[in-house]
């Protein structure tokens, strides 16, 4: 991939949305919920404090994240995958 983000954006690559249902209705495309999953695969160098110094991310490449249903902008690369470019503000947290 060649897009970097800058300060502290991080480029996520969402999760794919579940085919069935937990009782095993399939689900199809129109009514898939938008996932709110996804795997980090570039972040930026951090964000610069008040005081001039870089704090760095704490979200790494290869974290798992959960973020807000409607966060970030969705952007596709040269490749044709879908990613979404957001703040790490917008991330709620890292799934282990």
């Amino acid at each position: 991939m060649e897009i970097q983000p800058l300060a502290d954006r991080i480029i996520v690559k969402p999760l794919e949305a579940e085919e069935k249902s937990k009782g095993g209705i399939v689900i199809p495309d129109t009514a898939k919920e938008k996932p709110q999953e996804g795997k980090v695969v570039a972040v930026g160098k951090g964000k610069v404090s008040e005081n001039g110094q870089l704090q760095p991310l704490e979200v790494k490449v290869g974290n798992r994240v959960l973020y807000g249903k409607y966060s970030g902008t969705e952007i596709t690369s040269k490749e044709g995958e879908e990613l979404l470019i957001m703040r790490e503000d917008d991330v709620f947290a890292i799934v282990k």
